[in-house]
């Protein structure tokens, strides 16, 4: 019987179909520049009806987004923007203004991040609407020879709180199901920060900087879309270390708990293995521990690495150990 997607896993499919070629498998593209730095390759595509609807996605803040989810992969390995390439495939049910609205937002962000070149193509789709970025980014040969291997002990920090995309989608969906019933629209105001977190999520532009400039070079780093358990799972295979995090460590909005109740969803178990949250995840030696907290207070320290042998776990406040499980990663891996 043929094996199907669902059987196998996303990991161990890309596993197997490496495994069929003459490549193996890399943890992200990159080669060295002439001037002895990384360049480093990312890529994203976005499709409509899985992942947005453009029910309730407004096309400003959907370009933004798209080039964020992209640019956040080039942070996570301290480089710096500087091309951007972008495809669009255009539906017959979009006229010019609304393609219009969805490049002023991908402006707007690459402007934001310092991308010195956008290159735009336009085809039609039958599907709906699909959004194809290719980044590319230089990280400086300096920060490439002072980043050293990890250690077990190295903190893992993460940029801001998890999960609150995965219930501001939920809670636009629910609105968007309630419109269709009822045809009142919801009044979402008192969840604005989570929904804000899905629609428009932010990355500071300056996090490589000013890492360099206080001479911090995480070991690894990664940019959380997937859920905290598929950045886990990556970097305890990535470093051949284990890896620690604690429940009671992890940052949430406000109101997550409160939204979570009224959803029936653990806003843990949305931290884990939700999606969308765009969050930076960088290992830190223990040894730079007082100046991380003082130049960068909105990071939240939540664990740390540990010795193979540890595995990667959720550590509950009471101190049970619990390995961490991911969509897509082979169940035997924790």
């Amino acid at each position: 019987m043929a094996e199907n997607f669902t059987d196998i896993g996303r990991i161990e499919a890309i596993d197997q179909l490496y495994r069929l070629s003459a490549y193996r498998p890399v943890p992200g593209l990159s080669y060295t520049s002439g001037k002895g730095g990384k360049v480093h390759t990312a890529a994203r595509m976005y499709l409509e009806g899985l992942d947005f609807n453009l029910v309730y996605f407004p096309l400003k803040h959907l370009g933004y987004k798209c080039v964020v989810g992209v640019t956040g992969e080039l942070y996570a390995a301290l480089a710096r923007p500087k091309l951007l390439h972008v495809l669009l495939g255009i539906s017959a049910k979009l006229d010019f203004d609304a393609v219009k609205d969805l490049w002023a937002g991908i402006t707007v962000a690459a402007k934001e991040h310092g991308y010195t070149a956008v290159h735009l193509d336009l085809q039609p789709s039958n599907n709906g609407l699909f959004i194809s970025l290719a980044a590319t980014g230089e990280t400086s040969l300096l920060t490439e020879k002072r980043r050293m291997a990890a250690k077990s002990k190295d903190l893992i920090c993460i940029s801001g709180p998890l999960g609150a995309a995965y219930l501001g989608m939920q809670v636009l969906e629910k609105g968007r199901r309630d419109f269709e019933k009822t045809g009142t629209q919801p009044d979402l105001s008192v969840w604005r920060m989570l929904v804000g977190d899905y629609l428009r999520p932010t990355l500071d532009a300056s996090v490589v900087t000013r890492l360099e400039d206080i001479e911090i070079y995480p070991a690894y780093g990664y940019f959380v879309t997937r859920g905290l358990s598929d950045a886990l799972k990556r970097l305890t295979r990535d470093s051949g270390l284990g890896a620690k995090v604690y429940a009671d460590k992890i940052p949430f909005e406000g109101n997550s708990f409160q939204l979570g109740k009224e959803l029936d969803i653990d806003p843990v178990s949305a931290a884990m293995n939700g999606g969308d949250d765009f969050r930076l995840l960088y290992t830190v030696p223990i040894l730079h521990l007082e100046k991380f907290r003082r130049d960068f207070q909105t990071f939240d320290i939540i664990g740390h690495l540990a010795q193979p042998e540890a595995g990667t776990v959720l550590v509950t406040p009471e101190g049970v150990e619990f390995p961490v499980k991911a969509q897509g990663w082979p169940e035997n891996e924790g």
